[in-house]
């Protein structure tokens, strides 16, 4: 089905309403899923409901945080989220980034404990909206889903990693991938009826490659998709550079920031994330910057298409194609996810009818 952004946001944030957020809280966990689905990144939008409800009732998450800083310095901060809604702390770890940055020309914050902190890339463009740039390197705690390469046991988290870099008077330059072959919430959406994954994402314990999403999670149970229920593993993207950067990130993020590797043994969810902000205004001419970063990028785009008719693009554009066209004509969401949405309102005591009888 096809439903308004805006529709969908009124309906996941009460949703979490009635799941006892604040409105401040629900209106942003709302806010950030149905963004990262306008810019065509389900895997990270309101799929993930569900699990944030789950992760509320066993008390792994917690509503309405505010950030600990554990210690700080004029260009280093360390914080815990408490393991806060990632849409809550994220962007209190971002504007703290942001404001030491803009002061001393660079900063480090390192977050630990954070919940789910959702398409990574969001916070990127939230740095470069306001003139900076950033690098973002993320692991998940607990979460041990890809294998290594050479490798088919699961050691790694998807571990995220995302950069922005601000273009004058342009949209920015945001890159955001996990460093998986795919991200574990696009498995997710095609074990709901979404997009199918490619026939090489995943590994079986033997060796064997597969696109079947039941490869990590097992034969369908009829309750939420879980990833402790399959054997198999995801495979890191590019070989062992993806292998190799995936390392790094659960390095950054979860050893150095304190919030813990994805294992081994058994380990609290939670993301980490060690993020570096640059304010270009303290590294030289402001007008040489702006042509420098403006002629380079009308350069790489110059080259000529691969195919015919085609186009070189540079990161983020893709995206705001899609956002830019699911506003004009609604999201697009498989049966199966709508489905467990409206199963969440109704638990919620809301009619779904209030808000998917009329789509986009």
């Amino acid at each position: 089905m096809l439903i308004a952004a805006a529709r969908l946001q009124d309906m996941i944030s009460d949703i979490f309403r009635a799941a006892g957020c604040s409105e401040a809280e629900s209106a942003r966990i709302a806010l950030y899923l149905v963004r990262s689905n306008l810019a065509g990144h389900d895997s990270h939008g309101v799929v993930r409901v569900p699990r944030y409800l789950d992760l509320l009732r066993t008390g792994d998450l917690f509503r309405d945080r505010e950030l600990e800083i554990i210690s700080r310095s004029d260009a280093l901060a360390i914080v815990d989220g408490g393991y806060g809604f990632g849409q809550t702390v994220g962007p209190l770890a971002v504007e703290l980034g942001i404001g030491m940055a803009e002061a001393a020309g660079t900063a480090i914050v390192a977050l630990r404990h954070a919940g789910h902190l959702g398409r990574i890339g969001e916070w990127a463009e939230m740095a470069a909206a306001a003139g900076l740039a950033s690098v973002h390197f993320v692991n998940v705690a607990g979460s041990m889903l890809v294998a290594p390469f050479g490798g088919v046991d699961r050691r790694f988290s998807t571990a995220p990693f995302a950069a922005g870099f601000p273009v004058p008077g342009e949209a920015p330059i945001v890159l955001d991938f996990a460093t998986s072959a795919i991200a574990e919430g696009k498995v997710l959406v095609a074990a709901n009826g979404g997009k199918p994954i490619p026939p090489d994402s995943l590994i079986t314990p033997a060796g064997d490659l597969s696109g079947n999403p039941d490869t990590l999670y097992g034969p369908p149970t009829g309750g939420p998709r879980m990833a402790k229920n399959g054997a198999g593993a995801i495979r890191a993207f590019g070989e062992h550079k993806g292998s190799g950067l995936a390392l790094f990130c659960e390095l950054l993020a979860g050893a150095l920031t304190g919030s813990g590797c994805a294992g081994p043994g058994e380990r609290r969810f939670a993301n980490g994330m060690l993020s570096i902000y640059m304010a270009p205004a303290h590294f030289g001419s402001p007008e040489a910057f702006s042509a420098e970063t403006r002629g380079f990028i009308d350069f790489v785009k110059s080259a000529r298409p691969a195919t015919p008719g085609g186009e070189v693009l540079v990161p983020g554009e893709p995206e705001a194609r899609i956002r830019a066209e699911r506003s004009n004509n609604g999201i697009p969401l498989p049966d199966e996810v709508w489905a467990s949405l409206s199963e969440a309102a109704r638990a919620a005591g809301l009619s779904p009818d209030t808000y998917g009888s009329h789509p986009a």
